[in-house]
């Protein structure tokens, strides 16, 4: 049988444990975050030079039939 000292002992390691996992976790996400954050930023500037592309070069090509037509 567990005694009652035994089982707080176990307890309070788990505790302890989960305790670590935690913080371990909460720094994980922590920086992932950052990667999104950043990942965001780039895929707003690289929209926002696409559209700027596509702007520039959307009159300039006729639409035309191709030469052996």
């Amino acid at each position: 049988m567990i005694m009652p000292a035994d089982r707080l002992t176990t307890l309070e390691i788990r505790a302890a444990e989960q305790e670590k996992t935690i913080e371990e976790l909460s720094g994980q996400i922590a920086e992932q975050w950052k990667v999104i954050e950043r990942m965001q930023r780039k895929l707003d500037a690289l929209t926002d030079r696409f559209l700027a592309l596509e702007e520039q070069a959307g009159d300039d090509v006729p639409v035309t039939k191709p030469p052996h037509w």
